[in-house]
């Protein structure tokens, strides 16, 4: 019997969703989980960019330096939809996986939801889609205020006294992953004029989080046909100001060599505090 042997490009050339420039300043407005799509006040083009594999990089990524790194993680969840058994026990396998990957002496796991192609939609289990912009979670004002929010003054005041980050676990609940697949820019490219607050609107709270404004200097890598057992890592906040990765740019993309009938991508984003005693 004949197989076809499929073969990764070492890259390839994919539109990201930029901001074009701040003619608009860019507001995002965000529905309950079921509610259907976010909207924007925007003022956003595509930017066709090379999106580099990054297992045929030939180098390591890290968490400090590019923003992000893939680990390997088998998970012991059976059902990535339950939201008890996410909680007691993919919950500790995050706090494990992060104490591991950055030496943290305390780990707060605070969120998580499901992405998937079509996600949001009432015949759709998960609870959100892939987002198609180059974004990042957390601001300068909105890391800190997290910490507030979560954990209280009283114990925030101590806690911002030393380094903490935050970070967004990313995991296929199915695999391989090879539509909407998570494009990553190496941090080290990104300037700060790159990183654009943007309020994010709720329907109880209104948040930040940094939209990309487009840089032809951003270098973007991604991790073809990712596995269940699979996992990045990516830097939304970090307190430090010691030269090391502090923030990351990253989105969902369209994969020119998805093959047609690829099944929708599925993916757990789950968001954690990591403290630090020094």
């Amino acid at each position: 019997m004949n197989t076809e042997l499929r073969v990764e490009p070492a890259t390839v050339q994919a539109p990201l969703h930029y901001l074009a420039n701040l003619d608009i300043r860019p507001v995002s407005h965000n529905p309950p989980p079921g509610g259907g799509a976010p909207h924007r006040d925007e003022n956003y083009r595509d930017f066709t960019v090379p999106v580099s594999d990054g297992r045929a990089a030939g180098r390591d990524f890290s968490l400090d330096h590019e923003g992000f790194e893939l680990v390997r993680h088998e998970t012991a969840v059976s059902d990535f939809y339950d939201d008890d058994e996410v909680r007691t026990v993919y919950y500790p396998e995050v706090e494990h996986i992060l104490k591991q990957a950055t030496g943290a002496s305390r780990v707060v796991v605070f969120y998580h939801t499901r992405r998937a192609d079509g996600g949001g939609s009432p015949d759709s289990k998960a609870e959100r889609a892939p987002v198609r912009l180059v974004h990042n979670d957390y601001t300068e004002l909105s890391g800190p205020l997290r910490v507030r929010e979560l954990l209280g003054d009283a114990e925030a005041d101590e806690l911002l006294k030393h380094r903490f980050a935050e970070i967004n676990i990313w995991q296929p609940i199915s695999g391989p992953v090879e539509s909407s697949p998570l494009g990553l820019v190496d941090a080290s490219t990104i300037a700060s004029g790159d990183l654009v607050n943007v309020d994010l609107v709720y329907e109880d709270r209104t948040g930040e989080i940094y939209h990309g404004r487009y840089n032809p200097e951003h270098r973007w890598f991604y991790f073809p046909r990712m596995a269940v057992d699979e996992a990045i890592l990516i830097k939304g906040y970090d307190s430090a100001r010691d030269g090391r990765a502090r923030f990351n740019l990253h989105s969902a993309f369209d994969d020119p060599t998805t093959p047609k009938a690829a099944p929708a991508r599925e993916s757990m984003e789950t968001l954690a505090l990591v403290f630090f005693d020094d």
